[in-house]
Protein backbone atom coordinates (compact mmCIF):
# COMPACT_ATOMS: atom_id res chain seq x y z
CA UNK A 1 0.00 0.00 0.00
CA UNK A 2 2.84 2.37 0.86
CA UNK A 3 4.36 1.92 -2.64
CA UNK A 4 1.04 2.84 -4.23
CA UNK A 5 0.72 6.00 -2.12
CA UNK A 6 4.32 6.99 -2.84
CA UNK A 7 3.89 6.54 -6.60
CA UNK A 8 0.65 8.54 -6.71
CA UNK A 9 2.35 12.00 -6.81
CA UNK A 10 4.58 10.87 -9.68
CA UNK A 11 1.60 9.49 -11.61
CA UNK A 12 -0.41 12.67 -10.99
CA UNK A 13 2.50 14.77 -12.23
CA UNK A 14 2.83 12.63 -15.40
CA UNK A 15 -0.89 13.00 -16.14
CA UNK A 16 -0.73 16.78 -15.58
CA UNK A 17 2.21 17.10 -17.99
CA UNK A 18 0.42 15.02 -20.60
CA UNK A 19 -2.73 17.13 -20.34
CA UNK A 20 -0.74 20.36 -20.50
CA UNK A 21 0.95 19.16 -23.69
CA UNK A 22 -2.41 18.35 -25.26
CA UNK A 23 -3.86 21.73 -24.30
CA UNK A 24 -0.84 23.52 -25.74
CA UNK A 25 -0.86 21.45 -28.94
CA UNK A 26 1.84 20.12 -31.15
CA UNK A 27 4.45 22.43 -32.68
CA UNK A 28 6.92 22.14 -35.53
CA UNK A 29 9.81 24.61 -35.76
CA UNK A 30 8.06 26.90 -33.27
CA UNK A 31 4.83 26.99 -35.29
CA UNK A 32 1.68 25.32 -33.95
CA UNK A 33 0.22 22.45 -35.92
CA UNK A 34 -3.35 23.18 -36.97
CA UNK A 35 -5.73 21.59 -34.42
CA UNK A 36 -7.01 18.22 -35.59
CA UNK A 37 -4.63 18.01 -38.55
CA UNK A 38 -3.08 14.58 -39.04
CA UNK A 39 0.63 14.09 -39.71
CA UNK A 40 1.27 12.64 -43.19
CA UNK A 41 4.54 10.69 -43.06
CA UNK A 42 4.45 9.74 -46.77
CA UNK A 43 4.03 13.30 -48.03
CA UNK A 44 6.56 14.58 -45.49
CA UNK A 45 9.10 12.05 -46.77
CA UNK A 46 8.44 12.96 -50.40
CA UNK A 47 8.86 16.69 -49.72
CA UNK A 48 12.04 16.15 -47.70
CA UNK A 49 13.51 13.91 -50.40
CA UNK A 50 12.54 16.07 -53.39
CA UNK A 51 13.53 19.41 -51.89
CA UNK A 52 16.20 18.39 -49.36
CA UNK A 53 14.59 20.49 -46.62
CA UNK A 54 13.34 19.96 -43.07
CA UNK A 55 9.59 19.72 -43.57
CA UNK A 56 6.50 18.27 -41.93
CA UNK A 57 3.17 17.85 -43.71
CA UNK A 58 -0.27 17.60 -42.14
CA UNK A 59 -3.74 17.05 -43.57
CA UNK A 60 -7.18 18.32 -42.58
CA UNK A 61 -10.67 18.41 -44.09
CA UNK A 62 -11.05 22.09 -43.13
CA UNK A 63 -10.87 24.56 -46.01
CA UNK A 64 -7.96 26.88 -46.79
CA UNK A 65 -9.74 29.96 -45.42
CA UNK A 66 -10.31 28.38 -42.01
CA UNK A 67 -6.76 27.04 -41.73
CA UNK A 68 -5.27 30.34 -42.91
CA UNK A 69 -7.38 32.28 -40.39
CA UNK A 70 -5.94 30.08 -37.61
CA UNK A 71 -2.36 30.76 -38.71
CA UNK A 72 -2.95 34.50 -39.15
CA UNK A 73 -3.76 34.66 -35.40
CA UNK A 74 -0.46 33.05 -34.38
CA UNK A 75 2.15 35.41 -32.92
CA UNK A 76 5.10 36.04 -35.21
CA UNK A 77 3.57 34.54 -38.36
CA UNK A 78 3.39 37.00 -41.23
CA UNK A 79 0.79 36.46 -43.94
CA UNK A 80 2.53 36.58 -47.33
CA UNK A 81 -0.49 36.01 -49.54
CA UNK A 82 -3.15 33.61 -50.63
CA UNK A 83 -6.53 32.82 -52.13
CA UNK A 84 -9.24 30.15 -51.84
CA UNK A 85 -6.83 27.40 -52.96
CA UNK A 86 -3.74 28.25 -50.98
CA UNK A 87 -1.81 30.60 -48.76
CA UNK A 88 1.68 31.21 -47.40
CA UNK A 89 2.84 32.55 -44.07
CA UNK A 90 6.34 33.08 -42.70
CA UNK A 91 8.04 33.22 -39.31
CA UNK A 92 11.78 33.85 -39.58
CA UNK A 93 13.20 30.93 -41.55
CA UNK A 94 10.00 28.87 -41.28
CA UNK A 95 7.42 28.83 -44.08
CA UNK A 96 3.85 27.59 -43.67
CA UNK A 97 1.96 26.73 -46.84
CA UNK A 98 -1.70 25.74 -47.01
CA UNK A 99 -3.03 24.10 -50.20
CA UNK A 100 -6.31 22.66 -51.47
CA UNK A 101 -6.38 20.84 -53.80
CA UNK A 102 -2.84 19.51 -53.78
CA UNK A 103 -0.92 16.99 -55.85
CA UNK A 104 0.79 13.94 -54.39
CA UNK A 105 4.43 14.28 -55.53
CA UNK A 106 4.93 10.52 -55.94
CA UNK A 107 1.67 9.46 -57.61
CA UNK A 108 0.50 12.66 -59.31
CA UNK A 109 -2.94 12.17 -57.72
CA UNK A 110 -4.89 15.31 -56.91
CA UNK A 111 -6.14 15.34 -53.31
CA UNK A 112 -9.20 17.28 -52.23
CA UNK A 113 -8.37 17.75 -48.56
CA UNK A 114 -6.11 20.54 -47.25
CA UNK A 115 -2.35 20.08 -46.98
CA UNK A 116 -0.38 22.12 -44.44
CA UNK A 117 3.39 22.14 -44.88
CA UNK A 118 5.70 23.57 -42.22
CA UNK A 119 9.18 23.98 -43.66
CA UNK A 120 12.39 25.25 -42.10
CA UNK A 121 14.64 26.93 -44.65
CA UNK A 122 18.39 26.71 -44.15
Amino acid sequence: MRAIVQSFPAAACAVALLLAGEARGEEKHGVPVYPGAKYDATTTGAVREAMNIDAACYRTDDDVAKVTAFYKKQPGLKFIGGDAEGSMLKKGTVDVTVQRPWMDMKTGKMNKDTLISIVKQE
